[in-house]
């Protein structure tokens, strides 16, 4: 009832936090949203690709989906669009274009930046899918009593010798691939060792499906390792958590082994997600199955050097961190309480003598709660370019949530600069005010 109460409390709210909001139902759950490239731009919204997973009970098949996504552009959409949605209904802002029939469930899907409608997927296996989302064929699903057809892979990339879930990260400075595993290692790929990159040029692979063999192998982490990302613009550098509590930071021209450590990065706590920030290359974030999330600076790693920041909001395990692509110092991170929260961790608090807010509780580092899902939020991303827009998915029984949704502008700026935007509507506030109250009748 907790829940329930705090869920219609957010909706009540939606016009003053949100810019825009949309939500859409899933038939299915699933585990990954990812922004592809952009469609179209028009005078009041842009059009940009979306992929998504089903994870079906399997007596339907697991598809990997290429959608259309439009994100109305900031102070266009009307309350009236905002708030009035239902929770068991699509969106006219989610158009599916394709379909592709993949070999089991998709746990994580990352796009190649440089190289449009190229993403990889990871499943319940050792290997990892590459796919071509504009060459591939569309899933016609089948005539009753025949087999569908599974979708043949434009690279299979494989060196993993256990179940490969969930670490998954591509470089943005090269076709590069890192993926972690229940083997403990972590393996890099570059795309362009198979024929001199000729899959990237749109070549078909082959009826089979061509294999490549990883180029690095990164031996440290002693349990699963659970997430792993480059250092952007690099295709040398990365980082990776694990189920051994270690955050590792890896060059690949330094050989096999870490270059930096940390053991028992959040105590005693499996670590579930990790991002190093694209803004400030010195940021490194964590987050933890007892629902921490760590800040680090790369420069200070080591036995004598502790977190920056430990914000220990989530109520449940942390699974998702991610830097902001467009501002230094803003973090987003999601988990099983069903939030995504949204930190500063250039703000500070009140200076000596001020006094707090009855919410003081609360880390002064924290700008915003995004708190319209119900179930748990297994991933979510920033949009690359239009600034405090999110893309977010939870799964429960019933199937899934996928939110689009933009922070009201006002929330993020200084109080100062603030005031002076909502001096400009003054007329129109205080007549909207006005026509809100009740008629005197005496």
């Amino acid at each position: 009832m907790a829940e329930l109460a705090t869920y219609k409390a957010w909706k009540s709210s939606i016009p003053m936090l949100y810019d825009w909001f949309a939500n859409h139902h899933l038939a299915w759950p699933s585990l990954c949203c990812r922004w592809g490239g952009p469609i179209s731009h028009a005078t009041y919204k842009d059009t940009q690709h979306l992929y998504l997973s089903e994870r079906t009970d399997n007596s339907e098949s697991n598809l990997l989906i290429v959608a259309a996504a439009e994100v109305i552009k900031p102070r266009v959409a009307a309350a009236e669009q905002i708030i009035n949605f239902k929770e068991s209904e699509g969106s006219h802002h989610i158009k599916i274009k394709k379909s592709i029939l993949h070999p089991g469930e998709v746990n994580k899907i990352r796009e190649l930046p440089k190289h449009s409608h190229f993403v990889v997927t990871h499943t319940d296996a050792k290997e990892l899918y590459l796919w071509n989302t504009e060459t591939q064929p569309a899933y016609i699903p089948p005539k009753p009593d025949v087999a569908p057809v599974l979708a043949t892979p434009d690279l299979i990339l494989e060196g993993h010798e256990a179940n490969a879930q969930f670490a998954l990260g591509c470089s943005t400075a090269a076709p590069c691939v890192a993926s972690g595993g229940q083997d403990a290692n972590v393996l890099v790929w570059n795309i362009e060792d198979y024929n001199a990159g000729s899959v990237l040029s749109g070549q078909p692979g082959g009826a089979a499906g061509p294999r490549l063999p990883n180029r690095n192998k990164l031996e440290g982490h002693t349990a699963t390792v659970e997430d792993v990302g480059f250092k952007p613009r690099s295709s040398v550098e990365l980082v990776s958590v694990g189920d051994d509590h270690a955050l590792l930071v890896w060059d690949t021209r330094s050989g096999s082994k870490a270059v930096l450590r940390v053991d028992k990065a959040h105590g005693d706590n499996d670590l579930h997600c990790v991002d190093w920030c694209g803004k400030d290359t010195h940021y490194l974030a964590t987050g933890a199955a007892d629902g921490s999330v760590k800040v680090w600076d790369k420069r200070r790693l080591g036995v004598n050097h502790g977190p920056l920041h430990t914000f220990t909001l989530h109520r449940q395990a942390t699974m998702r961190v991610e830097w902001a692509p467009w501002q230094s110092g803003v973090l987003a991170s999601g988990g099983e309480d069903g939030r995504v929260c949204v930190w500063d961790i250039h703000k500070s608090a009140p200076p000596e003598g001020e006094s707090l807010p009855p919410s003081s509780r609360l880390p002064p580092q924290l700008l915003f709660q995004h708190m319209g899902h119900r179930a748990q939020v297994v991933d979510f991303q920033w949009h690359p370019s239009d600034h405090f827009t999110m893309v977010s998915v939870s799964e429960h029984d019933a199937g899934g949530t996928l939110q689009l949704w933009r922070i009201n502008d006002l929330i993020t700026m200084p109080e100062e600069q603030a005031l002076a935007e909502l001096e400009k509507h003054r007329e129109f506030i205080l007549d909207d005010a006005a026509a809100a109250q009740p008629m005197d009748t005496t």
